[in-house]
């Protein structure tokens, strides 16, 4: 008599069992693996995502420091002539990238990272530096791709990894926690933002 698996239908001479491609368990594998890789990357780009989303409230690039001096009254005459007696009392060696005169009392010299607003009647100095901030400048630089070149490559294959570890992480599970009970319910609530998006925002 011909053995049979447990849904009654015969099996195979022998008992054996034929199988199909065992996806779920690959499945399973791909989601664990593009996990590992991509963690790193991912907490980097959560964390300069948070920083460049309050853009309106802080700086996410740089620290601003103010600090202030007192040099002698700079008379009003010829910019070039402003320009140099005001390097000379602030002991600035070289010349500035640009200046500009806001109003007829203030001249403002920009250097690299450091700009000088002069009160030129008075001669008081408001020294103003922009110190990046370390590491999240450079994640900063990375999520908004400043880097372009071969980093534009990197940043396409992460973004396939995510769209990877999507997909195959609807799949992990099976049965009433998986895609067909509970887990279309959570997926169904991640399109929420989107529709928001594209009925409110666009």
């Amino acid at each position: 008599m011909a053995a049979s698996d447990d849904t009654g239908a015969p099996s195979p001479a022998g008992g054996a069992r034929t199988r199909g491609i065992p996806w779920r368990r690959w499945n399973i594998a791909v989601h664990r693996d593009l996990g590992f890789l991509a963690a790193a990357l991912t907490i980097a780009y959560a964390i300069s995502g948070i920083a460049v989303n309050h853009i309106a409230d802080w700086n996410p690039n740089y620290r601003v420091s103010k600090t202030f001096t007192t040099i002698a009254p700079v008379a009003d005459t010829a910019a070039a002539a402003m320009i140099a007696t005001t390097r000379e009392r602030l002991q600035l060696a070289d010349a500035p990238r640009s200046s500009f005169r806001p109003d007829p009392n203030t001249l403002q010299l920009f250097y690299k990272g450091t700009t000088y607003h002069v009160d030129l009647p008075t001669g008081k100095v408001m020294v103003e530096a922009t110190v990046p901030r370390p590491v999240l400048f450079e994640m900063n630089q990375l999520h908004l791709n400043h880097a372009k070149r071969a980093w534009t490559w990197i940043a396409d294959i992460y973004a396939l990894a995510l769209l990877l570890l999507a997909v195959t992480g609807l799949f992990v599970l099976k049965g009433r926690l998986g895609i067909t009970g509970r887990g279309a319910w959570l997926t169904a609530a991640g399109l929420l933002p989107v529709v928001y998006w594209l009925v409110f925002l666009k």
